[in-house]
């Protein structure tokens, strides 16, 4: 039984380098920008639900935190394009990651246990999809505040 979870931490983690080499190439086409504003879950609702605030709980305060160094205020400032520029690819690697790790847990559920294709699922849902989840709610309050920010800001005058 440990070593399901061992497999199932360590797929997970591989495919966030999948995820990074596959937001990479995905990066340099067309279609991303549409990918970037792509949405699985829009209702706030469902979110709290699925447990999306407990979830960015564990990840404000535990190590996790220190993962993506990119998406923070610097000096109390900040480009908010940009943060969500990182939010964006964030998401979209671990969409990746996610999708990547599917046909394992199917493969070793079919060939070796449910339990163990349970238990890489659950790890990655927890590792993938719930980091996805929450970079777009997340997204979805930094629009708020970009819409908000250029309503306040003042048109140029010519």
């Amino acid at each position: 039984m440990v070593q399901y979870f061992k497999f199932a931490v360590s797929i997970s983690f591989i495919s966030w380098l999948i995820g990074l080499i596959g937001n990479g190439i995905l990066m340099k086409m067309e279609f991303y920008h549409k990918l970037s504003n792509f949405n699985f879950i829009r209702s706030g609702t469902a979110n709290k639900y699925l447990g999306i605030k407990y979830f960015q709980w564990i990840v404000k305060n535990t190590p996790f935190k220190f993962f993506n160094q990119k998406i923070k205020l610097k000096n109390g400032k900040a480009d908010l394009l940009e943060i969500r520029k990182e939010m964006t690819y964030a998401e979209i690697g671990h969409l990746i990651g996610f999708v990547f790790v599917l046909p394992f847990a199917a493969y070793y559920g079919i060939k070796y246990s449910a339990l163990f294709g349970l238990i890489i699922m659950a790890i990655n849902v927890l590792m993938n999809l719930y980091p996805s989840l929450l970079q777009q709610e997340n997204k979805r309050r930094l629009d708020r505040l970009i819409i908000t920010q250029r309503s306040r800001q003042k048109p140029t005058e010519v």
